[in-house]
């Protein structure tokens, strides 16, 4: 693929990170950059992944650097053996890796590590990954490590701390016929529902999380871990052992548009930041052209945030009319009465009109994981009090301004709020293509959760929710991309600006469509995670989706489904009495659309059809 395709589809010349597909028998993996993902037996997914793991204080991950690979491949087995370099604050270590698979289902993952100083690490180990679709509230055997047995199920609505503890094995069915015990050895692992951050698993780790975090490894010492898979078959009389493959269909693809569903998509808007104001005035054209139903303006008074910047969202407030909410991060650094009132104080005196206030204290963007202690903040009840005094006429939000890990962790008392919101991101745990396109499979099991949580008649509001992370609930801070490359944790993600983006945003809309959320907030309007082309003045990819759906909020759901593929996002609405159907390609190949005017979908493109 040359240079410039990479950068259409992806926003950066950078190459995604090649893999390869090896095989004993029905035994199937995928090796990437050391690890092994998509782990099938029999064309059945039994594992997403397992990967050896080394993440920084900030919980960023270290990458890898492969030497002395060997791949052993023959009819009924692989062999697989290389040495991993990691480097963290001048300190190297030595991760020496042994794979081994077999067309009996045994799959083995061994690693030796040894650094050569004090390296400084807050997870340096195995993780495991299983998929969600298929296995969420699905039965499962925990062992732990004093071998007691818990037969119990995989969490179906997203458990907020760690389901299972002290596990030495997990035993679970990926098909009727099979049986897949996963032993992990050479520490104590914990589970936790990874959907929390929008992963699409349930993840097994390393070292407990309520030991300390930093730690070090002393120069010299060797740290051995192996993870075992064992597969056991039984035969089902009559019955087909092979899943269907809609991936590879040689057929087209068809969009089935069913009957209507009580369901309308949500009112679309933007975010917009302090930095961002005198860039969405310049470009008030392409705002009106997109025409969001809503401005989420953003006010942070520990960044000095004010009545300067009130006065700016008001100065765009008169060249384009909309929805103006409010997104306060609330200081409680004194009396709570005072800052709300100097807000509204503030507010009046800049001329801004409020359709609405969401409000979260400035200490909850930091997560608080299991075993740390809860910073110091007031009730959630005496904040929302505080707000609603100052503001008595206007909706009031709270939740949170990060992921639903953290609304899930700190539930507000949703009696007292108008609505609640919170929002994704795809990259805090992994950056790569599929890791994102795989975010996509969790927003139903998120929004359904939330439901649980927040009630089913109350306004939930989601959001803003780009590639690109805009804050770090995990560490100091968010990281740079000057080489843009796909990084977790950076608040620069070159694929904003590719079509991966729109295809992504698509991909969102659909999952999110049956879900009744009042507002959805795909994207800043400029900056980094917007959909303008600044230098260009024009919309990138992503704007043309985003300005597809402005056009549709509110519009009824019609129940839709994809014929021929696994990896389209389809959806399907009825605006003024036309059916519209509209597909999403989510990989980078090319797939024929079946429709009137049969078609060609291109890698990662989005088409109204």
């Amino acid at each position: 693929m040359s240079e410039e395709r990479r950068i259409r589809l992806y926003g950066t010349e950078t190459a995604p990170e090649p893999f390869r597909i090896l095989r004993a028998g029905p035994l199937e993996v995928r090796l990437e950059n050391g690890n092994l993902r998509y782990i099938r037996f029999e064309g059945h997914e039994v594992l997403r992944a397992i990967s050896y793991v080394v993440r920084d204080r900030d919980w960023g991950t270290l990458a890898a650097t492969i030497s002395d690979l060997v791949i052993l491949e023959e009819p009924g087995k692989f062999e697989i053996s290389y040495v991993s370099s990691y480097r963290n604050q001048g300190a190297d270590l030595s991760v020496k890796a042994q794979i081994t698979g077999t067309e009996t289902g045994s799959l083995s993952f061994a690693s030796s590590a040894v650094a050569d100083g004090v390296f400084e690490t807050n997870r340096c180990g195995f993780t495991v990954l299983h998929p969600i679709n298929g296995v969420a509230g699905e039965p499962l055997e925990v062992e732990h490590c004093n071998g007691a047995v818990d037969r119990t199920r995989f969490p179906d609505l997203i458990d907020p701390w760690q389901p299972f503890k002290s596990i030495r094995s997990l035993t679970h069915a990926p098909a009727p016929h099979l049986k897949a015990r996963c032993r992990m050895d050479g520490d104590e692992f914990e589970m936790e529902d990874q959907r929390n951050w929008s992963d699409a698993s349930y993840k097994t780790y390393v070292r407990p999380l309520a030991l300390p975090w930093p730690y070090v490894m002393d120069a010299g010492q060797e740290v051995n871990q192996s993870v075992t898979l064992e597969i056991e078959m039984s035969e089902i009389e009559g019955e087909s052992v092979f899943p269907a493959r809609h991936g590879n269909a040689t057929g087209a693809v068809e969009i089935v548009a069913g009957e209507a569903t009580k369901s309308h998509l949500p009112q679309i808007g933007l975010l917009i930041s302090p930095e961002d104001t005198r860039s969405a005035i310049e470009h008030v054209g392409l705002l009106e052209e997109v025409n969001p139903a809503a401005l989420l303006c953003h006010l942070d008074p520990t960044l000095s945030h004010g009545l300067k910047e009130l006065e700016n969202f008001r100065s765009l407030q008169d060249l384009f009319q909309a929805s103006y909410d409010l997104e306060y991060v609330v200081a409680c650094d004194g009396d709570l009465e005072a800052e709300f009132q100097n807000l509204a104080s503030m507010v009046k005196r800049s001329g801004l009109e409020l359709s609405s206030i969401a409000v979260c204290p400035s200490v909850d963007r930091r997560s608080t994981p299991p075993g740390s202690e809860w910073p110091e903040c007031p009730p959630l009840s005496i904040i929302y009090a505080a707000a609603r005094q100052a503001f008595p006429t206007t909706k009031l939000g709270g939740g949170m301004f990060s992921y639903f890990t953290e609304l899930n962790r700190k539930r507000p008392p949703v009696s007292l709020l108008d609505f609640v919101n919170h929002s994704t991101n795809p990259i805090v745990h992994a950056a790569d293509d599929d890791s994102v396109i795989e975010t996509l499979e969790t927003l139903p099991h998120i929004t359904r959760s939330a439901r649980a949580l927040i009630g089913k008649d109350k306004e939930y509001r989601l959001g803003p929710s780009s590639i690109g992370m805009r804050q770090n609930p995990y560490g100091s801070r968010t990281f740079a991309n000057p080489g843009k490359n796909r990084l977790c944790m950076t608040h620069d993600d070159p694929r904003q600006r590719g079509l991966f983006a729109a295809a992504w945003t698509m991909g969102y809309a659909s999952a999110i469509a049956q879900a009744d959320i009042y507002q959805w907030v795909p994207a800043s309007f400029t900056g980094p995670r917007g959909i303008v082309d600044e230098a260009n003045g024009s919309l990138w990819p992503v704007g043309e989706v985003v300005s597809t759906l402005a056009a549709l909020s509110d519009a009824k759901v019609i129940k839709c489904d994809c014929v021929g593929a696994d990896k389209i996002a389809s959806l399907c609405v009825e605006k003024d009495g036309e059916v519209l159907k509209i597909a999403s390609n989510l990989t980078d190949q090319e797939l024929e659309i079946a429709c009137d005017d049969p078609t060609t979908l291109g890698p990662f493109e989005v088409l109204r059809l």
